[in-house]
């Protein structure tokens, strides 16, 4: 579940295994750069850590982090 905290949106994801949460990464990484809306995300061996906050619009959380939210959650729905 995506929890908004310090005006951003922020998931944690558990997979099985390092190839698992980096296959993640790569289809999130298609989706952030078809929206042109890229993550801040941390990966260390099977958790990846995500945060998303819009810089021009001053660190704030918009649409555009709430779509690219939804859109992860279907990836893992």
């Amino acid at each position: 579940m995506w929890k908004e905290i310090d005006n951003s949106l922020q998931r944690s994801f558990e997979f099985k295994n390092f190839i698992e949460a980096f296959a993640f990464m790569t289809k999130v990484a298609f989706l952030a750069e078809k929206m042109n809306h890229h993550p801040e995300w941390k990966n260390v061996y099977n958790k990846v850590e995500i945060t998303l906050t819009t810089h021009d619009a001053g660190n704030m959380i918009t649409e555009k982090d709430r779509k690219l939210a939804e859109q992860i959650h279907q990836l893992v729905a």
